[in-house]
Parts: structure tokens; sequence; C-alpha cells
């Protein structure tokens, strides 16, 4: 029996939204603000950008603009190395939630491995929707028993790439695709110690909180003219 294969940040994201047996992801407004976070963690693990922590306004920048060889995050590198100015972690959270496709992306990587597979579901027999069901369940199952055994204190040696994970699900608001919010209420301050100064996440959430502001704005503005 072949080792299930190790996957990425953002694949790992996206199994956890995923329905197992329809193939459909689950309503996840936040999803697309999780997937950007985990390429730029990923950028920033591999270390080909940087956080300038002498920069007031903690600009990224690009240490090595070589690719990768996976696409997603090739062309992520490629944004920013090209961008006119820098920017911050979290303005680049937000421009990356806009690549064409985001999780379709994800989710046709996960097919080359062999996870997914990639399929259609005719809606009212006019429409084709790309669903995507798993093929190969031990890596979801082995990432969510990780995930549980590190937010139940049972795992005392937790790695950067947990960390950074966890912290991605926490600021995109999908903690609860790992436990129930029952189960998480009294393991919350685990979680926040875990994560606390990871900086990914924090800028997942200042997208999250910027966008949901902008929205809310726009309602405002919106109820305004109506009246």
């Amino acid at each position: 029996m072949n080792a299930p294969p190790s996957l990425a940040l953002q694949e790992e994201i996206l199994l956890l939204a995923l329905r197992d047996r329809e193939g459909t992801f689950a309503p996840c407004s936040h999803l697309p603000y999780a997937l950007a976070g985990a390429l730029l963690a990923e950028l920033l693990l591999a270390g080909r950008i940087r956080v300038d922590e002498a920069d007031r306004k903690r600009r990224v920048q690009v240490m090595d603009p070589k690719p990768l060889g996976e696409p997603l995050l090739d062309e992520a590198l490629d944004r920013i190395a090209t961008a006119r100015r820098p920017a911050t972690l979290s303005a680049w959270v937000d421009r990356l939630t806009r690549f064409s496709r985001l999780k379709h992306r994800v989710a046709e990587g996960l097919c080359r491995r062999g996870v997914l597979r990639l399929s259609q579901k005719e809606i009212l027999l006019l429409f084709k929707k790309r669903i995507y069901p798993e093929v190969d369940s031990r890596p979801e199952r082995e990432l969510r028993d990780r995930l549980r055994g590190v937010v139940a204190a049972e795992v005392r040696d937790v790695g950067e790439r947990t960390v950074t994970l966890l912290s991605l699900l926490k600021s995109a608001q999908l903690l609860e695709l790992v436990m129930h919010r029952k189960e998480l209420k009294p393991r919350r301050a685990r979680v926040e110690s875990l994560v606390a100064g990871e900086p990914v996440g924090k800028a997942v959430a200042e997208a999250v909180q910027a966008a949901e502001a902008a929205t809310a704005a726009a309602c405002g503005v919106a109820v305004t003219v109506a009246c």
C-alpha cells in the first residue's frame, strides 16, 4: 500500500472544506481567505518571501523568485515579485483570493495526487457543476486525527506547519470544520496559545475583517439609497 501523499497547507484546508461523498464545497464564505493565506504561508516556509521586520508596515519581500514547481504557488510568487509596490501580508491575502478558480485549482491538485476525483453533476438537466468526490480517505482522516489531537492537548510536540494550519483555520472561522463548536469551546484557550504570534493567520484575520467591514458599509449605503 502506498503512503498517503504529503499535502500542502492549501490542500489540507480544502480537504476539510469538502463534503466527502458529494464532492461539493461546504458553505464557507471565508474559505478563499484561508486558501490565499495558505499560499503565502507555503512561500514563507519555503524561504521564497519574508516579512520585513525593519519596515513599520511589515511589507512582504521576495527573497528568492525561483519557481517551486507548483503552479498556484509559482503564480502567487510571480505576482508578488512583479508587483509595482511592496504590500503587507494582509493586502496579499486579499489579492490572492481573486485568483481565478482558486478552490477548483487547489482541488485539481488533489485530483492529480489521487486524493480526489473530478466529476460533474447535472443541475436541472441544464447545467453541469464540477464536483470532487474523495477517492483516498487516508490523508483527510490522518489530518483530522492530527488536528484534533493537537487541539485536545493530546499532542505536545506541535510542528510549525500544524500551528500555521490551525492559525489559518481559526482566522478564517473554519475551526468548526475540525471539531463541533461544543467540543471546541473549552479548548479555544489552547488554540489561542498555540497560534499566538503566527503572522499569516493574523493577516488572514485582518483581510477577513476588512472584507466584512466593506460589505457592511456597502449594505448601509444600499439601505440609505433605498430609503
